[in-house]
């Protein structure tokens, strides 16, 4: 990254440390704009002046927490890294949920501060190389909506794939976007302007699926009256998605391997070999490697179908995106029904953002449509999520009497108890946990909250 280009606006009451940043970043080559009163920062501040803002979070006049709002109201997409030598969980949430892009406690190393600093800058280059992408696949039916670091660098890898003519494997969670995410890459492609044939696999009867996907000649089998084109055929010169391909009987599976070998297959009662030229994109909502394992799924067909394999976050990973996820939604039915709702409160979103979204992006689309429909007030309140969603108290996951049979239950029980041992190792130290962890500052401090964790 070319660190001469990118301006910072820097804001810390106290000089010393003021001054011991714009070191460490005038060093780097970045431009600095560094002031100790909050007041004088603002005076001026517009949309596109800064690359990023690092701003402590007490101080006199506006508060740092006050600096982040104005930005935000301002420039969203502007990263803000607040530092404070007064860290706490309550502060800290607070601070991310009104959007900061991280937390650094003081005191810290120049390194840290600089990692900090390149990924913000790093998600605000994604953010822009991606609006273009987003902004033409609105045109279609949904959308790819968020800007998480996940989301944004599947969506770069997806972009870069799009243009080699090669198998992808789109795995992730059910109600995930896979299918979205498919259309996307056809069309970043070559084969934009062919057919885009999809089959759910798990939907169609096992006696069925070879002909549906191959065609049969008249005579094939009981019933077969007439010559019939499968979907491999009727995508010839597109792409072929494959949905649910782990479904797959082990019969059809040996099929489908030697079609992606040779590009030609045979009508179910046919002879006579026909060439075709589709490009294969397939998802799944399980684990391919493990089907491998326990003998289900072929290796070899895992391996033709797994050249690029993209992974879609649950929601429950990309909470961040909620909000932009239901303001989207919210002007899908608006524009639907002609309604003027403006959007859900406050608390509605925050109770959202605790809720783990099984159903993930689907579920979120059919909670908005089915809470407009309820109430058209301007803004839609906590007491109608609650109707449509389970919204549990609060409470710590220490209670071992949950059923240990549930995975969820217990994996979530696990993430509590290596969380809760991280805090008492580190004496409460968010940032030597995160470290420790592998997560970033943001996670940790939301999953303590989510596991009622102190």
């Amino acid at each position: 990254m070319a660190s001469g280009a990118k301006h910072i606006l820097l804001i810390d009451n106290d000089e010393a440390v003021c001054q011991m940043v714009e070191a460490i970043l005038l060093d780097q080559a970045y431009t600095v704009s560094a002031f100790t009163r909050s007041v004088d920062a603002m005076t001026g501040f517009g949309p596109g002046k800064y690359d990023l803002v690092i701003t402590d979070i007490k101080m006199p006049v506006i508060s740092g927490l006050d600096v982040l709002q104005k930005v935000k109201q301002l420039d969203p997409a502007l990263p803000v890294i607040m530092i404070t030598a007064h860290a706490t969980v309550d502060l800290s949430l607070q601070a991310l949920r009104k959007g900061a892009y991280d937390m650094l406690t003081k005191p810290f190393e120049p390194e840290e501060l600089l990692s900090r600093l390149r990924n913000a800058l790093r998600q605000t280059e994604l953010i822009k190389e991606n609006r273009e992408l987003r902004e033409e696949l609105a045109a279609w039916q949904g959308s790819i909506v968020g800007n998480s670091p996940h989301l944004l660098n599947l969506l770069e890898t997806a972009r870069k794939v799009a243009i080699r003519d090669i198998p992808v494997l789109i795995s992730g969670e059910s109600g995930t976007g896979k299918e979205l995410v498919a259309r996307a890459i056809r069309h970043f492609s070559k084969r934009k302007n062919g057919k885009f044939v999809a089959i759910n696999c798990g939907a169609i009867p096992e006696a069925l699926l070879e002909s549906e996907l191959f065609g049969h000649r008249k005579g094939a089998f009981t019933g077969a009256d007439r010559d019939h084109k499968g979907l491999v055929e009727t995508a010839d010169g597109g792409t072929l998605f494959l949905d649910e391909v782990g479904t797959l009987p082990l019969n059809v599976q040996k099929t489908l391997l030697r079609f992606l070998q040779e590009q030609e297959f045979y009508r179910v009662g046919d002879t006579t070999p026909i060439k075709v030229d589709v490009r294969v994109l397939s998802a799944t909502n399980v684990n391919l490697q493990n089907a491998v394992q326990n003998g289900s799924f072929r290796e070899d067909l895992f391996y033709r179908l797994n050249v690029v394999q993209l992974r879609l976050p649950p929601l429950r990973e990309r909470q961040s995106d909620l909000p932009l996820l239901v303001a989207h939604f919210v002007k899908e039915q608006n524009k639907r029904f002609e309604t003027q709702v403006k959007g859900f409160s406050r608390e509605a979103i925050e109770a959202m953002m605790d809720y783990d979204w099984p159903g993930n992006i689907r579920q979120l689309s059919n909670v908005v449509q089915a809470a407009m429909a309820i109430d058209s007030s301007d803004y839609i309140g906590l007491e109608v999520v609650a109707q449509l969603i389970d919204l549990p108290e609060k409470q710590p996951l220490a209670d071992h009497s949950a059923n240990e049979s549930d995975y969820a239950t217990a994996l979530a029980r696990f993430e509590s108890d290596y969380l809760n041992r991280l805090l008492s190792s580190t004496g409460g130290n968010i940032e030597e946990v995160a470290h420790q962890s592998g997560m970033n500052v943001a996670t940790v401090y939301r999953k303590i909250k989510k596991y009622g964790l102190r």
